[in-house]
């Protein structure tokens, strides 16, 4: 039994989505939890970047993938 690519590639779009969510709850976390500037500086970069992630990765994806029109 051969696995759809369709699906396979769904699936690593949802799991780029999990990791980013993921990582921005990490940052949220570390945001809250500091006490200083600098960690608290990091956990907003980490927060940024994980919904950067989230919104652009699996579009692109989903780009490179697109099956070429028929002729």
């Amino acid at each position: 039994m051969s696995a759809d690519p369709a699906r396979n590639r769904w699936l690593v779009m949802v799991l780029v989505r999990i990791v980013a969510s993921c990582g921005a709850v990490l940052g949220l976390m570390l945001l809250t939890r500091a006490t200083e500037w600098p960690p608290k500086l990091l956990g907003v970069a980490i927060v940024l970047c994980a919904l950067y992630v989230m919104a652009v990765v699996p579009r692109a994806l989903a780009h490179r993938w697109r099956t070429p029109p028929r002729p």
